[in-house]
């Protein structure tokens, strides 16, 4: 579980670079960033492996990676400036 969880650790971080990477426009602070992908691998991980068990090492990676992920793009901002018409009554 260790290795896992240093794993879920180093992927999130490289999740978290590459959205600096290609959004940073998008996105907020560095700091924010950076702590939030990891974090949110870590507990992808801890999920998949209360819901697997253990021995899906790989498994338990991708499950890291795809809610590290979905905790990063919770931090996107919209691309651009979208002008918003009232709706007709």
């Amino acid at each position: 579980m260790i290795l896992e969880a240093l794993g879920a650790v180093l992927l999130g971080l490289g999740a978290s670079w590459a959205a600096l990477q290609r959004l940073p426009h998008r996105l907020p602070s560095r700091r924010l960033v950076l702590t939030a992908g990891p974090l949110g691998a870590v507990f992808g991980a801890i999920l998949t492996h209360a819901a697997l068990g253990p021995g899906h090492v790989v498994a338990t990676l991708v499950g890291a990676v795809v809610v590290g992920a979905v905790l990063l793009s919770l931090l996107l901002r919209p691309a651009g400036h979208v002008l918003r018409r009232p709706m007709p009554s």
